[in-house]
């Protein structure tokens, strides 16, 4: 069993724009402050735009560690945030995901677009398939992921998500909810961290 219970890094999924509702950067911003409060690293998709660039910033202002992984190919779109303590630039969104689990403890998705939602999709695939038992949480700010978890419903209530493969999430509407709910999940955790097989 592994004896520390405590998260070390929290990956954050979020757009790189900001949206249009100014809540979202704010939302963004005082997650990362807090995940630096509470000497938490931040690991994210190392861009400067957007959500995405809003929490690293904050996190980094207020003497967070925060690690970046990027592809090279987004490099110039998403104007690569080089003030990141560890900044990795790598040759694909593959191995850019990977990495960017193995590095986490748990996930949290803020509001975004394709990209978000396919990344947030994954995890939560790969947790219902048991390849991995890290928290994953839903920040439902503003109702933003609502659709989505209507969806998740009604996947159960038509039967294509059964009750032995649960989608396993949290999800919080307050971003001060997030990081208590986290840690709760992870220390209430009873097996080993599992690290995802070299095909998944």
């Amino acid at each position: 069993m592994n004896e520390a219970r405590e998260i070390a890094n929290v990956c954050v999924y979020c757009g790189s724009s900001p949206g249009h509702d100014p809540a979202f950067q704010q939302a963004a911003e005082r997650f990362g402050r807090i995940l630096a409060e509470n000497g938490v690293g931040l690991v994210y998709g190392g861009g400067n735009l957007g959500l995405m660039g809003a929490v690293a910033r904050a996190a980094i202002e207020a003497g967070g560690r925060v690690v970046g992984i990027i592809p090279g190919f987004l490099a110039k779109r998403e104007h690569m945030l080089e003030a990141v303590q560890e900044l990795l630039v790598v040759d694909d969104m593959h191995t850019r995901k990977r990495l960017m689990f193995e590095k986490a403890d748990a996930f949290v998705a803020f509001p975004g677009g394709i990209g978000t939602l396919e990344e947030l999709v994954e995890q939560l695939t790969w947790a219902q398939l048991g390849r991995h038992d890290k928290p994953v949480l839903i920040a439902d700010l503003a109702g933003f992921w609502a659709p989505l978890l209507g969806l998740l419903d009604h996947m159960r209530e038509t039967g294509f998500i059964r009750r032995e493969y649960e989608a396993r999430y949290l999800v919080r509407d307050r971003v001060e909810d997030i990081l208590p709910a986290l840690r709760a999940a992870y220390a209430a955790t009873a097996r080993p961290r599992r690290a995802l097989p070299q095909e998944f």
